[in-house]
């Protein structure tokens, strides 16, 4: 089974379905969303409505803290971020609001571990920005493989049987060998707010017979995404993190 693992959508329509039609052309079978569907951009009805359907045919979503500041204010985002998430708390349906309210903040299916942040307290939105973080999230899911985003840049941790550890930035495309007598943590990088320098939408592919993990950038019409975001009133600094790629 090919699943398609995407996180940090950020409300872009835009970069979700230009990266929903690359996963399916690329066999998809499954699909995974790591968490922040909502956040930053203009179309957070529209992205909750698409990955509820998604969701209504299997497809496994766990809440981000974006997703979990529309229930509740949170105190540790930056002005930029809690004026966007007042405004999306105003623009979302009822329905919408309960979707987002009823995601678990982690799931474990067999050898998988599905989170937005650390599978350490995901309560807690640690980042996963060291083999230190890695390993101690690694710990915590106690399955072979744990997939997440949360940090915006793709990123590979490992752990062998006899405690060798390590981490590398893999290229575009092509697939790595990751097998399960190793332990895992993979960061998929963000559909709608990639923070590289790239505009492009990025995600991942994980082929779980194979035991192989192929990172993607796609392209996207980033500009008219930025757009939208300026049409609807929001801070021009998140439209020119999209343009730009930061």
């Amino acid at each position: 089974m090919v699943i398609a693992l995407l996180a940090d959508v950020h409300s872009n329509l835009e970069a979700l379905e230009a990266c929903l039609a690359h996963a399916r052309d690329s066999g998809a079978g499954r699909y995974a969303f790591l968490g922040d569907l909502v956040g930053y951009g203009a179309d957070p009805g529209a992205v909750i409505e698409l990955i509820a359907r998604y969701a209504a045919e299997g497809a496994i979503v766990v809440k981000g803290n974006h997703d979990a500041a529309v229930e509740k204010r949170a105190g540790y985002m930056n002005d930029t971020g809690t004026e966007v998430i007042e405004w999306t708390r105003e623009v979302l349906s009822a329905d919408a609001k309960a979707f987002l309210a009823q995601l678990p903040l982690s799931v474990v299916e067999g050898t998988m571990c599905f989170v937005h942040a650390s599978a350490a307290s995901p309560e807690r939105w640690d980042y996963v920005d060291s083999i230190t973080a890695a390993l101690k999230s690694i710990d915590a899911a106690q399955v072979p493989y744990t997939f997440s985003g949360h940090v915006h840049e793709q990123m590979l941790y490992f752990q062998s049987s006899v405690g060798k550890v390590g981490a590398y930035s893999p290229l575009q495309g092509s697939p790595i060998s990751m097998h399960n007598n190793r332990s895992w943590h993979a960061l998929v990088g963000s559909v709608g707010q990639p923070r590289d320098r790239n505009p492009s939408a990025a995600y991942a592919l994980f082929d779980s017979e194979r035991e192989q993990m192929t990172f993607h950038r796609v392209p996207y019409d980033h500009l008219a995404a930025a757009g939208k975001i300026r049409k609807a009133g929001l801070p021009g600094s998140i439209a020119y993190r999209v343009e730009m790629g930061i």
